[in-house]
């Protein structure tokens, strides 16, 4: 894998090189038969890979007809940036013929004024489809569900439903199964495609559908929905209303596109960024960091606020003053152990109510045992030094304090902080 990536990464410098090498030499028409002969998520790719100015160009040269694809393999940042440079007519051309869930995304970059013209150009079952999904959160089962599903009723046999499935000149993609509904369109099962080509077609399909697979609620949180997906190996599967009523499906290249950038978001917030774009501008990316050097700076003055409140003692045993760091060093990276486990037993729904006390006492423990342990060792450097007993024990115990600390925190926090649904990996 390792390897497969490397070459995707050479292989996109090269053509990056390659298109800038074109557009500085003025040999616009080479660039636009290079970059319209790649797929849809490849320009997306190289789009997302380069510098503003180099973006820019290269969109002006992406064909009309690839927009639409194109910009839903494109981040946020980067993908609004391009709607609000777009007519609404430009808007209107470049998603027609786009999957309900991807328009769906795509609209929701929009002003509320662009996204009504955009609709009243769509006709009446189309419309009512997007509507459907568009007023979803985005980042719950409904937002990313798509209503591109075949239903059928249960009293059918096998016969007329092959049918009908052969009636149609495609159907949906990532369709494995079936969706199985009454009159009123309440989800009561689904049957297997694999089933449907095995089956005796005399037989109906209330005889052969599967109903021990309870559909996902549309209010679910996506996260919770890749978690299933993971945990039962779904290619797809039925979304409803608080009433039964099925609304659509989820397919798992929806739920790749949740974990990829669950990942990513996960990963940013480790160094406590939000910057989707690598290449965003100056003006657009120092007020985000900002923000939290601003926090970090609160912090960093209660701490200092703290040590001046022992500034007598450190004027008189300098020696405080040296070690405090190995201290402070010591806490900070037990509590980030602590932190990594309990934020990935949250992400992976290992974590709950009945086993919360458990896991305090187990960080606190260790934190405990490895205070003791380190602490043992920094004393004797610490008298090593300085030939101080009485300052050695107290560096000792500072040391186990402080890791116990660091475990309880380190433990309680993301749990809190989940509570009052804030990202616990911030």
């Amino acid at each position: 894998m390792p390897l497969q990536k490397t070459a995707y990464h050479n292989s996109t410098q090269t053509q990056l090189q390659r298109l800038d090498d074109a557009l500085h030499s003025g040999q616009f028409d080479a660039v636009a038969r290079m970059l319209n002969n790649l797929a849809a998520q490849d320009i997306a790719h190289l789009l997302e890979s380069s510098p503003p100015r180099m973006r820019h160009t290269i969109w002006q040269l992406v064909d009309t007809d690839l927009e639409g694809e194109v910009l839903t393999f494109l981040p946020e940042d980067i993908q609004s940036s391009f709607l609000q440079a777009m007519e609404v007519s430009e808007v209107i051309s470049a998603t027609e013929g786009l999957e309900v869930d991807d328009l769906a995304d795509v609209l929701q970059n929009l002003p509320d004024k662009i996204i009504k013209e955009v609709l009243q150009a769509m006709d009446q079952h189309d419309r009512n489809r997007v509507e459907r999904v568009i007023h979803y959160s985005e980042d719950c089962a409904g937002g990313i569900m798509s209503t591109d599903m075949i239903t059928i009723r249960a009293p059918l046999t096998i016969e007329v439903v092959l049918r009908f499935l052969r009636r149609h000149d495609n159907i949906p993609n990532s369709t494995d199964q079936l969706f199985v509904v009454n009159r009123e369109d309440t989800f009561i099962g689904s049957l297997p495609i694999s089933q449907i080509l095995v089956s005796d077609p005399q037989m109906s399909v209330r005889e052969m559908m599967v109903t021990n697979v309870e559909p996902i609620p549309v209010t679910m949180q996506e996260r919770d929905v890749a978690r299933l997906f993971e945990h039962n190996d779904w290619v797809s599967a039925a979304v409803v209303d608080d009433d039964g009523t099925l609304l659509g499906r989820i397919t798992i290249d929806d739920v790749v596109d949740v974990i990829r950038d669950d990942s990513e978001r996960s990963l940013l917030a480790m160094a406590k960024l939000h910057e989707e774009d690598t290449f965003a501008s100056v003006s657009k990316t120092t007020p985000r960091r900002s923000i939290w050097l601003g926090i970090n700076l609160i912090t960093a003055v209660m701490a200092s606020f703290v040590i001046k409140l022992f500034e007598a003692t450190i004027e008189q045993v300098v020696a405080v003053a040296i070690l405090m760091p190995i201290v402070a060093s010591m806490g900070g990276v037990a509590g980030g152990q602590t932190l990594t486990i309990i934020i990935r037993g949250l992400a992976l729904g290992q974590i709950g109510k009945n086993n919360t006390r458990w896991l305090l006492f187990r960080e606190c423990m260790i934190g405990m045992i490895n205070g003791c342990f380190w602490g043992v060792i920094i004393g004797i450097i610490a008298y090593w030094f300085y030939g101080d007993i009485t300052l050695s024990l107290i560096i000792s115990c500072a040391i186990v304090l402080n890791l116990m600390i660091a475990a309880a925190t380190g433990t309680v926090l993301p749990m809190l902080l989940q509570r009052l649904r804030i990202d616990p990996a911030l």
